[in-house]
């Protein structure tokens, strides 16, 4: 995939209010962007005791984008730091529940709560 595609596809911005690291993500979380994401926001982890993705802006999700979630939830517990969930969509809600994987995350939260 160009770099270009992969722009369009998928994009975050973090943040860090204090200890906290806010990583918000917009577009399609897929093959191919799923390691350039992956490597953003592991490397985010040291000295952070939250990391909070924050999905309001993400539209879609294959596997490979729920596997290097899944990545850095273990990644972030031997860290000794916690990985939350904010703003599922209902799609993602859908594949996080199907996959009984929603009971595993910490979700703080719906549209518009506040979460710095």
């Amino acid at each position: 995939m160009s770099e270009a595609a992969t722009a369009t596809v998928f994009a975050l911005d973090i943040v860090r209010p204090g200890s906290d690291v806010v990583v918000r993500c917009r577009g399609k979380l897929v093959a191919g962007v799923t390691e350039l994401f992956y490597n953003d926001v592991r490397q985010t982890i040291p000295g952070a005791k939250r990391v909070v993705l924050d999905l309001t802006e993400l539209t879609h999700m294959d596997s490979m984008g729920l596997g290097t979630i899944v990545r850095l939830y273990a990644h972030s517990k031997s860290a000794g730091c916690d990985l939350q969930l904010i703003n599922l969509g209902p799609r993602i809600r859908q594949l996080l529940g199907i996959t009984n994987l929603l009971a595993v995350f910490t979700t703080i939260g719906e549209t518009g709560i506040t979460y710095l």
